[in-house]
């Protein structure tokens, strides 16, 4: 769920635009959460630390994406951990300054309602994917969701998705020579092309009936 780029000033007027750069930290786990963030610009990491230091990723989130979801309860703390995968530019703001916007615009209120349905509904599929799926079949479960549709603010186009191998990694919580492993087997089969910087799903419903259909 994205919010609409139309109530962006809602959260300009209350917020603070703030910046950051490459592999920088946004906030930590177990941090107050006392902030709502939005994206405007790159794309954000959340993952969470475990105490021996192996981090489990949630998510990837760009444009238009919220995160800090926690801060909407009082006396919240951070869950997860979240960080900048590229140059990012975020708005931060205080739950309590949109309260007047919330009561007054029905498209916000239904946008922030939105979200944490959406949220929770990722996390199942996560939660899915993690106990149920093996390697081959969590690398072709994000590909077939990822190129379902097309998307300009993603540049999802055509079954071409713009994530590295790590990036791939980053977001099933396995490594990246399991991705590159999995991703040349898929090439082989002729399901997907591999380019710099992004994979070309071929044969999504080939991919699918092949990895995915038996799991449905």
């Amino acid at each position: 769920m994205k919010i609409n780029e139309e109530l962006f000033d809602y959260f300009k007027q209350v917020g603070t635009i703030k910046h950051y750069q490459k592999n920088e930290i946004i906030y930590m786990q177990d941090d107050c959460a006392d902030e709502l963030c939005l994206v405007l610009k790159g794309r954000v990491r959340v993952y969470h630390i475990k105490k021996n230091g192996d981090e489990i990723n949630y998510d990837v989130l760009d444009k238009g994406r919220i995160f800090g979801e926690s801060s909407l309860y009082e006396n919240a703390y951070r869950p997860t951990t979240v960080s900048a995968i590229n140059d990012v530019e975020i708005i931060t703001c205080h739950l309590r300054d949109l309260y007047p916007y919330l009561s007054s615009s029905l498209d916000l209120t239904i946008s922030l309602l939105k979200m944490l349905n959406d949220n929770c509904n990722h996390l199942t599929q996560l939660l899915k994917w993690a106990q149920t799926y093996n390697r081959y079949e969590k690398v072709a479960a994000f590909l077939y969701d990822l190129s379902k549709d097309n998307n300009k603010e993603k540049n999802l186009l055509f079954g071409r998705i713009p994530y590295t191998h790590q990036e791939i990694a980053d977001s099933l919580a396995i490594s990246r020579v399991t991705v590159t492993k999995v991703l040349n087997q898929f090439k082989e089969e002729g399901l997907i092309d591999i380019q710099y910087g992004h994979i070309q799903v071929l044969e999504r419903q080939k991919l699918y009936n092949h990895y995915l259909a038996k799991l449905d």
